[in-house]
């Protein structure tokens, strides 16, 4: 199966995320790395990922073949990274007949109700990581 991880600002996100992937599923999955600067598709592609491309148009074309899509929930949001995500970007991945799983963020302004505030993002990813591997069945 590939999953397709998109981030961006310094790929923090995405480098955990990829990192926790190929820890537990490396022998099941691909990871394509999509990043929307050089910066955050480098840090993606060091932590593991198997295929990485930067930008607008490569997170467009790959979000119509994508079956698994993992970032934060400011890559549904236009202008969203700190204005990194373009409108076409955020519509691309909102609108892809993949399944999505988003990890909440409050730096977007979108505050996710059924997200208990006492978890932090290590448990997030860990949360998301198992995801994963339910759709891995």
């Amino acid at each position: 199966m590939m999953v397709t991880v998109i981030d961006g600002m310094g790929g923090g996100l995405g480098v955990k995320i990829v990192s926790e992937l190929k820890k537990r599923y490396a022998e099941k999955i691909k990871i394509l790395a999509l990043g929307t600067n050089s910066t955050a598709t480098a840090a993606m592609k060091k932590a593991g990922a198997d295929f990485a491309a930067t930008g607008e148009n490569p997170v467009v074309v790959n979000c119509k073949k994508a079956t698994l899509i993992l970032g934060p929930i400011a890559i549904i949001t236009p202008d969203g990274l700190m204005g990194e995500i373009t409108p076409r970007m955020a519509e691309a991945i909102a609108l892809s007949d993949a399944k999505k799983i988003l990890l909440p963020s409050d730096r977007c302004n979108i505050d996710v109700v059924s997200t208990p505030r006492s978890l932090n993002m290590t448990d997030l990813i860990k949360e998301l990581v198992d995801r994963v591997g339910e759709e891995l069945v």
